[in-house]
């Protein structure tokens, strides 16, 4: 018998996160390469030989569906507070007062950060090269959305080298930064879902009506939008994006009972809200809408944004900051929803036989009311 098909570990637990529910008395069996072989239950693991018992909670590893590799480098340099205007012209001016080698080595900093945080994979944003060299070397799984920022561009052909990297795809920044033929042109190629950092600010709908501080700000630097005649910024998405194309929407902290029924009237495809509550904090203190999405069934998952606004990097800390939905729910949108916003489900997002989700431990819970409590802790285990 071939001995590498034999499993090398085997892990107990009082409970195992399914998309179904809580497993109780979990046992998993791993093969050397982090497959998952099986699933059962066993209520005495202390009777069977090689098994490894944690008391708590087993979940697969974490999915980070939104973050910034390439600002790595900003970590802490940023204040908390300072607005969206003030985050965006503080990165602007420090961005690249590094050289390129010490942006590499903080990008492999983050990257290995992750991974012992329980993170498996990430979403990653990327407007250049810095970060690939990281993430071709990374034992994490990474899907980068090639972005296009800036209403001076006027086609996506400088993204051209970005999408010449493996598992890349483009996608605009948002509704209020890319002008329309671009856009429309992202839109409309391929079927990889667009990231789109979406309601982050009111500032975001008052352009729409000619006011607003990115209004002043635009005038300011002789900038205009060819698209502010569709009124708002949901009314764009819902007027310029195909109905079968799948989105993820960032940040969302701004989003109304209005904008959710119009995507839900267009869009035939999935639409996932990654919430980024730890940068939203950092940035502006707004707080994203968890119980209004909740309430319209939205599919949440969970991001951690860039370094310069979340040096911690940590999606259990996303977790702790949403310590109010029930934990069943809450570990979902870290793992699955992530996976399957990545297109990742297949390997990732649950523990089951054939895929290679990672796993981790999350102890230290409230098992009365089955939430995370100040005592919560996770750690990974494979």
């Amino acid at each position: 018998m071939n001995s590498s098909a034999q499993p090398i570990r085997r892990i107990a637990s009082n409970l195992l996160w399914q998309p179904g529910g809580f497993l109780r008395h979990p046992l998993v069996s791993i093969d050397a390469g982090g497959r998952i072989l099986g699933v059962e239950q066993c209520a005495e693991p202390d009777r069977l030989a090689g098994v490894e018992f944690y008391g708590g909670v087993l979940l697969p590893g974490l999915v980070n569906a939104h973050c910034h590799l390439e600002l790595a480098h900003l970590a802490g340099m940023i204040p908390a507070g300072c607005g969206f205007r003030g985050f965006i012209r503080a990165l602007r001016a420090h961005r690249h007062a590094v050289s390129g080698e010490e942006r590499h080595r903080a990008a492999d900093r983050i990257d290995a950060a992750m991974r012992s945080r329980g993170i498996r994979a990430v979403g990653d944003t990327s407007n250049g090269m810095t970060s690939f060299a990281t993430k071709r070397r990374s034992a994490l799984r990474y899907h980068t959305f090639a972005e296009l920022f800036g209403l001076r561009s006027s086609t996506t052909e400088h993204l051209a080298p970005l999408l010449a990297e493996p598992d890349t795809s483009p996608t605009p920044h948002s509704l209020y930064a890319v002008q329309e033929a671009p856009f429309a042109a992202l839109a409309r190629e391929g079927d990889a879902p667009l990231s789109l950092h979406y309601l982050e600010t009111p500032d975001e709908k008052e352009l729409f009506r000619g006011k607003g501080g990115l209004w002043e700000w635009y005038r300011s630097e002789g900038l205009s939008c060819d698209f502010l005649h569709y009124g708002s910024p949901t009314r764009r998405l819902v007027e310029q994006t195909p109905r079968d194309r799948s989105l993820l929407l960032v940040h969302a902290t701004c989003t109304t009972q209005e904008d959710i029924d119009q995507l839900r009237e267009h869009f035939t495809a999935p639409l996932y809200w990654c919430l980024c509550p730890t940068s939203n904090r950092h940035i502006s203190g707004l707080r994203p809408p968890v119980e209004l999405l909740r309430r319209n069934g939205a599919l949440i998952c969970l991001g951690t944004d860039s370094p310069a606004s979340n040096p911690a990097m940590s999606l259990f800390e996303e977790m702790r900051q949403l310590e109010e939905v029930p934990l069943g729910e809450l570990i979902a949108w870290a793992t699955l929803h992530g996976a399957r916003a990545l297109g990742m489900e297949q390997e990732l997002g649950s523990v089951e036989p054939g895929k290679r989700p990672g796993l981790c431990l999350l102890s230290g819970i409230d098992y009365a009311s089955m939430r995370l409590g100040p005592s919560a802790r996770l750690r990974p285990l494979l």
